[in-house]
């Protein structure tokens, strides 16, 4: 029993004796680092270290250089963040961080390397298209090395070490687009970067307003009816692989005698481009467009030229991923165009797109940003041409040339020069009547007439049509209406075909003079095929009427 005791007793004992001795360690605190030094790269580094303490704890560094955080917290571990800045000298230097813990202390050294010194004194340089030296300056503490990130820049003299001026050669920019090019010096993990912008070719002349003298309002009063030379000249494979024969002197001059006074020239571009570097466009297929806008002009008539759907390579992509490649082309393209038309009068009109379109939904914020940057580079390309294109009278797109679109979304591109600029939209509502080609279709349209689609009747095409005088016409913008029609279904027989008739004939007349009583200038859409579900009213081969009674209701419309 009383061996017993005793042991309890030594028990009890000890283990008062650990009490006390944590008990005194408490009380004197403990603090942990991970390390006493760090060594940082000149060009300055993100470090960690980890404390522990059993008290609240703060940190500083001698030098401003240097932040922490966290820079105080309570007790317990922590990984404190080192951010070193950029050492701008070419001299070592050394700060000391310091961690307070009550009275306890510990500092970690922190050693940073001289910085390797590497500055260009000019950033970005300016060239024409010519090209020719370019003379760039650096100082440097070592030896470089030299990247030249684009093949049509090169280096001409051999560098030196300390208090470089290097020489480098840019070639001729042959291409109408400015290009952009990068020189990457390099030491020690140190890069400086000079950009090099060189400029397109230079197209510009002084402007010349003598024959373009008309605004936009002025010149619309003078285009009365127009008519569409579809399904030739924007045929992406050839003017004549759509079916109708080349266009002639013969068929302008039939359109000019049925009371048409200007043309709309659907063209196609890319498909004629030689040059997929700078885009350049088959001088051949310009002398061939010049052709038949010369046809127009022998008669007095006004002509309207456009990129149009060819493939669809601009037409179908108002989206991001595509935006700058297209407007690079767009811009090529129509410097081109404008540059060898710029010596025409204010008979010739260039339109910009034709219905640019993701799809046939309304539009998201994305589409509509990307189609309207076409417009505007449109608007720049011509402008940039100088000459008559100085004051040139433009024409520019809704969404999908679509009405309500245009209401709701559409704004006008910036411009150099005021109320030179027209609007388009297009018309083929209900599409059932005029275009359906499906089982489902409709053969009349009207009142007074029985097989009619839901909608899309006159009051339908009354409020659209108001729309556009709203938006545009009662601001001083006029509007295109670059194509409307109804195909012909020559497939019915006896009454059925003479009520198409009749009521198609009633739709063209009443699209026509809604148009003209909204102050729109109205296109009628040919595309060469006057047979059933064409669009077709001439003989393309002669110029003579093959639906006379179509086009004088057109006439009779535009009266």
């Amino acid at each position: 029993m009383r061996i017993y005791l005793h042991i309890v007793l030594f028990i009890v004992l000890i283990l008062s004796t650990n009490g006390c001795s944590e008990n005194a360690k408490e009380a004197d605190g403990s603090l942990f680092i991970s390390t006493e030094e760090i060594e940082v790269l000149g060009v300055g580094e993100t470090k960690s270290v980890f404390i522990k303490t059993n008290k609240d704890w703060v940190v500083s560094c001698s030098e401003t250089w240097c932040s922490i955080n966290p820079s105080s917290g309570n007790k317990g571990g922590y990984n404190l963040t080192i951010n070193i800045n950029e050492n701008t000298t070419t001299e070592a230097r050394s700060a000391i961080i310091t961690v307070e813990a009550g009275d306890l202390i510990e500092q970690v050294n922190v050693n940073q390397q001289a910085n390797s010194l590497l500055n260009l004194e000019v950033s970005n340089y300016s060239i024409s298209s010519e090209g020719g030296d370019i003379n760039i300056s650096l100082k440097t503490s070592g030896d470089f090395t030299i990247n030249i990130l684009s093949d049509w820049l090169s280096q001409k003299n051999l560098k030196s070490v300390i208090d470089t001026s290097l020489v480098f050669i840019a070639e001729t920019n042959d291409s109408y687009l400015k290009r952009e090019g990068n020189i990457e010096f390099v030491l020690n993990g140190k890069k400086e970067i000079a950009t090099i912008t060189q400029e397109g070719i230079d197209v510009s002349i002084t402007p010349d307003q003598s024959g373009v003298e008309k605004n936009a309002m002025s010149l619309a009063s003078e285009i009365i009816v127009g008519w569409n030379l579809g399904n030739s000249l924007e045929v992406p494979t050839g003017e004549t692989d759509w079916g109708n024969p080349k266009t002639t002197q013969n068929l302008i001059n039939g359109i000019k005698n049925a009371g048409f006074n200007a043309v709309r020239i659907p063209c196609a571009w890319n498909s004629y481009i030689v040059n997929d570097e700078t885009f350049e466009i088959s001088e051949s297929w310009l002398n061939r467009v010049k052709e038949v806008v010369d046809y127009c002009y022998n008669n007095n008539m006004f002509a309207i030229i456009n990129i149009h759907w060819d493939g669809g390579w601009l037409e179908e992509h108002p989206l991001y991923a595509f935006q700058d490649d297209v407007n690079k082309k767009q811009y090529a393209l129509w410097v081109q165009i404008a540059k060898f038309f710029r010596d025409y009068d204010e008979h010739l009109l260039f339109a910009g797109t034709n219905e640019v379109r993701e799809n046939y939904s309304p539009p998201t914020t994305e589409n509509i940003t990307v189609q309207e940057s076409f417009n505007q580079t449109f608007v720049d390309a011509v402008r940039a041409t100088g000459g008559k294109n100085a004051y040139r009278n433009l024409i520019v797109q809704t969404y999908n040339t679509n009405i309500t679109y245009g209401y709701q979304y559409h704004t006008m591109p910036v411009d150099q020069v005021e109320n030179r600029l027209m609007a388009e939209v297009h018309y083929y509502d209900p599409w059932d009547f005029t275009g359906d080609t499906s089982n489902d279709f409709k053969s009349q349209w009207g009142s007074g007439y029985t097989d009619v689609s839901e909608w899309g009747q006159e009051d339908h095409l009354n409020e659209q049509f108001a729309l556009v005088k709203e938006k545009y016409v009662d601001n001083d913008i006029p509007v295109i209406l670059g194509e409307y029609g109804a195909i012909l279904r020559s497939e019915l027989s006896g009454d059925a075909y003479q009520n198409h008739v009749a009521s198609r004939n009633y739709f063209l007349k009443t699209v026509t003079k809604a148009a003209i009583d909204n102050g729109m200038i109205p296109f009628i859409w040919d595309n060469g095929h006057t047979g059933n579900e064409g669009f077709g009213l001439f003989n393309r081969a002669t110029g003579a009427q093959v639906h006379s009674d179509a086009i004088q209701a057109i006439m009779d419309g535009a009266q």
